[in-house]
């Protein structure tokens, strides 16, 4: 049904595209349109350019903040004066570096870039200047807003303790303007900081600006006036006796995760560039930054390629967004009251008025799944925050990333080219595997995704245990008898719980008499089968995702266990063998051993190999992970409890989390209160069996609403 839907929006998202789509010129409104491409060329005056930077290239900071305008009422800054009689100054400096050699330009400047940590970038900037490629110079001062950004930050925090996380609050501090006076910081909110005046940052990070758009001599002045910040952070330096240290750059977390499609070949390449000449995803006066980034890909320029697809994607659904939802106004650069319509927006649930976002089922949930993943969800690596923020080296960004990315890109073109063409590109070698990889993607970085992960990692960890080596020796006193009774109990208990909760594994009809029943051979491919279980994660609902948070610090604890119990074992064999454990030590070693059930070294299993045979931690993390794995499967069965069923369900899970808190304090090496354990997870189990009987579970909950088991 869903798929009818989405093909019945997709028609009609045709017609509208082709009533529109060639009438769009450009995405700047008129009043952005006209700050950016006009105000800045309304004075003509020839400005003195020794009166703005001197011979050996220091800044005239005052010359450039006479040029700033403001209101007669409230003294604010009136960004559309300033920008008017910061044009000549612009032009001049255009000119100015125009007539430089790329030597002369390093000679007089280049020391003063070594602040921003990436002084490289703007003999590069040098040169696109020249050339005067207007898709360049946009690419140009796309990266050097992001590089601005971070070396701001780095600043900021010579004096501050938490840097801001957006540009405009950053140019906003007071810690800034302590650095470099107020009305230098007025400057750049001209330039970069402000919806009001020129905006060149987000106009270009969020995709409205056509490479024609941006004037070059904007980009001139952005680096005669990184140059000038240099010169001014030299003096703040020198007054204080301040050190500027740089923060690190951020590696793409988890990004290998988002490795699905197969390599980009040249097939794939070409296909994408017909696309591109022909999908209604794509404006044409936009088309020169898809060319561009192919060309960046195929020069090894992996960040640069990137970038581009990014802040296009970002353009052409917004397109799509505003075509399908009904509200072309939404295209365009909004005024200085209104937010801009971003990803954020684009890939919400809901649009502003409450109405449902149409783009979603335009799309399909794997497409809206892989936008999430690649941009939005926390543990992503949420690469356009990454960029735009200049958080990353773009020196040694991942080569599989543009790929990834790319491979998407043709996809997504393919979706929006109509006719006999886009049938032909579809069965080529190349392009049916991407076509595959997409319509069948599912999240890797939700919160769920996340936890299903987390699970199979812990059942890895647990898994190793037996193999831990132990000394013959170990085994007579290991075999001593301690809480006998109450480990019986226990295992009484998990027998029980585990005969309530197999019935809900597929394929599972096991009955138990005793620990030794249980299999724990099945263990990994019983919960690599439930992790495998496909279930709905775009858009989940607030209770759904408190609960995986709460399961996932249950998983995160477990964890925890396991990499203590072995790192205890290691270490504390290691300090046997060497003869160097004390009575004491000797003694909680032992228990651990019998607690976890570790094999003897040399002997294989099933022939003495346990030190004990009653093994308590092993099957109580097997239990608890086996439990987090079907509610996880049931997850959205929570949507069913009342409220107050709701917090009661909390509270028991709240309980488990504080179980194996205790748990990881009392594993712990500085604890090692092996002996504990036994009536902690005593406690805890009877907690678990109660509610279990209760039929208060997901499990239960799922099975009562469908009457059937959901897998």
């Amino acid at each position: 049904m869903e798929k009818q839907c989405g093909l019945l929006l997709f028609t009609s998202y045709r017609e509208s595209e082709m009533l529109t789509g060639d009438a769009i010129t450009t995405c700047l409104s008129p009043s952005v349109y006209d700050m950016i491409c006009k105000l800045g060329f309304e004075v003509i005056e020839n400005r003195d350019i020794n009166s703005i930077v001197t011979e050996n290239g220091e800044v005239c900071w005052k010359t450039i903040t006479e040029c700033l305008s403001y209101t007669e009422s409230d003294k604010n800054l009136d960004y559309r004066g300033s920008v008017r009689q910061l044009g000549p100054l612009c032009e001049a400096v255009h000119l100015h570096f125009s007539s430089l050699t790329k030597a002369e330009f390093e000679i007089r400047y280049a020391s003063w870039f070594q602040w921003t940590n990436f002084p490289e970038l703007f003999p590069e900037i040098f040169d696109t200047l020249e050339s005067l490629q207007s898709t360049a110079i946009s690419l140009s001062l796309t990266k050097l807003t992001s590089c601005l950004e971070r070396a701001l930050g780095d600043v900021f925090l010579l004096v501050g303790k938490e840097c801001p996380f957006l540009l405009r609050d950053l140019l906003a501090s007071s810690e800034l303007a302590q650095v470099f006076g107020q009305p230098v910081m007025n400057v750049l909110k001209v330039f970069v900081g402000s919806p009001s005046g020129l905006n060149l940052r987000n106009v270009l990070w969020h995709g409205f600006a056509a490479p024609q758009e941006i004037p070059p001599k904007y980009c001139s002045m952005m680096v005669l006036l990184t140059a000038g910040l240099g010169q001014l952070l030299k003096s703040f330096i020198q007054q204080t006796k301040r050190t500027l240290s740089h923060r690190s750059s951020v590696t793409l977390t988890n990004s290998e995760d988002l490795i699905v499609f197969p390599g980009v070949t040249e097939e794939a390449l070409s296909v994408l560039e017909e696309a591109m000449k022909k999908s209604t995803f794509i404006l044409k006066s936009m088309l020169p930054y898809w060319e561009v980034a192919v060309f960046k890909f195929r020069s090894h320029r992996f960040a640069d390629c990137v970038i581009l697809l990014l802040t296009q994607l970002e353009a052409g659904l917004r397109g799509a967004f505003a075509t399908v939802n009904k509200c072309p106004q939404r295209l365009l650069t909004a005024e200085s009251t209104v937010l801009y319509t971003t990803f954020d927006e684009i890939l919400a649930k809901e649009l502003n008025d409450g109405k449902m976002n149409q783009l979603p089922l335009l799309l399909g949930e794997p497409t809206m799944e892989f936008l999430w993943d690649f941009l939005n969800h926390q543990e992503g690596p949420r690469i356009r925050d990454r960029l735009s923020h200049g958080e990353v080296n773009l020196n040694e960004f991942p080569e599989e990333t543009a790929k990834q990315l790319l491979a998407f890109s043709t996809v997504l073109l393919l979706r929006f080219t109509s006719g006999d063409v886009v049938s032909e590109f579809k069965e080529k070698a190349a392009i049916k595997p991407l076509m595959s990889v997409t319509e069948g993607y599912s999240s890797r970085f939700h919160p769920a995704s996340q936890l299903k992960k987390q699970v199979l990692n812990c059942e890895e960890s647990v898994h190793s245990w037996p193999a831990l080596p132990v000394l013959e020796e170990c085994v007579p006193e290991a075999a001593r008898s301690e809480g006998q009774f109450e480990t019986n109990a226990c295992s009484s208990l998990i027998i029980k719980i585990m005969s309530e909760l197999c019935p809900h594994i597929p394929g599972c009809h096991s009955d138990f008499d005793n620990l030794d029943c249980l299999p724990t051979e099945r263990w990994s491919q019983v919960l690599r089968a439930l992790c495998g279980t496909s279930m709905p994660t775009l858009y989940c609902p607030r209770v759904v995702l408190e609960v995986v948070a709460v399961l996932r610090k249950v998983c995160a604890r477990c964890q925890q266990v396991s990499d203590q119990v072995v790192s205890s074992a290691e270490l504390r064999h290691q300090h046997w063998m060497e003869k160097t454990l004390r009575s004491r030590q000797r003694q909680n070693y032992l228990r651990m051993l019998k607690r976890c059930g570790v094999h003897v070294l040399g002997k294989p299993s099933g022939t003495g190999s346990y030190l004990a045979s009653i093994k308590l931690l092993s099957p109580v993390l097997y239990l608890i992970l086996l439990f987090l794995a079907l509610e996880l499967v049931n997850v959205h069965a929570v949507q069913g409890k009342t409220a107050g069923e709701y917090q009661q369900y909390l509270k028991f899970l709240k309980s488990v989390l504080q179980y194996t808190e205790n748990l990881a304090t009392y594993t712990s090496q500085e604890k090692n209160k092996w002996n504990e354990t036994i009536s902690l997870t005593h406690g805890a189990l009877l907690k678990i069996w109660t509610f279990s009987e209760k039929k208060q579970m997901l499990i239960h909950l799922a099975e009562k609403s469908t009457n059937k088991v959901v897998f």
